[in-house]
């Protein structure tokens, strides 16, 4: 079985799964309409094709996992402690990370998880040059921009672990064809 017959059948497996908690009750009724649903959406509106690139290696991911919930919770009681703190508010700032994330779905999750952490806010992705540009809450002090970075490199590195080790990684057929295509297009013109 295919990478992409397992996506598919997990993606149907979503929409049903959906459905039946949106009807609220565990039947066959509802388990055969979900499974109708979730053909019809993926037939009139299929998703495009994803790249998976990469192996998940659960050990690494079972870090990643306690790390995000680790920075969620230190991120939650710094940012609580700034809106209670007497004194002006903090000062925020647009920090640029240039991330070795190669895989376009696992470079989302990364910002995802990046977007969860409270004083964060990814507010440009620069795809070409494996770039975030994050807007964060408090920039005040040296040691804070510090934090930030030490917090961005751990995940990313938990995330390669987790998803794109090299001796894991095989790239699509179409992966990055995208840009390939704009760059070839920029040679054209100059």
């Amino acid at each position: 079985m295919t990478r992409e017959r397992v996506l598919r059948f997990g993606v149907l497996t979503w929409l049903t799964l959906v459905w039946v908690l949106l009807w609220g009750t565990f039947s066959a009724a509802n388990i055969l309409g979900g499974l109708a649903v979730g053909l019809l959406i993926m037939w009139l509106l299929p998703l495009p094709r994803v790249p998976v690139e990469g192996r998940v290696h659960l050990l690494s991911l079972v870090q990643l996992v306690w790390w995000i919930i680790f920075y969620a919770g230190q991120s939650s009681a710094q940012v609580a402690w700034l809106a209670v703190r007497p004194g002006p508010p903090p000062v925020t700032g647009v920090l640029r990370c240039k991330l070795g994330i190669k895989s376009d779905l696992v470079l989302t999750l990364c910002v995802d998880v990046l977007n969860l952490i409270p004083g964060t806010m990814v507010i440009e992705v620069d795809q070409t040059r494996r770039a975030v540009y994050v807007h964060v809450l408090d920039v005040s002090t040296t040691k804070a921009v510090d934090q930030f970075y030490r917090t961005v490199r751990q995940l990313e590195r938990l995330f390669i672990a987790s998803f794109e080790r090299d001796s894991d990684w095989q790239p699509a057929p179409w992966h990055l064809r995208d840009y390939e295509y704009h760059e070839e297009g920029r040679e054209d013109r100059a």
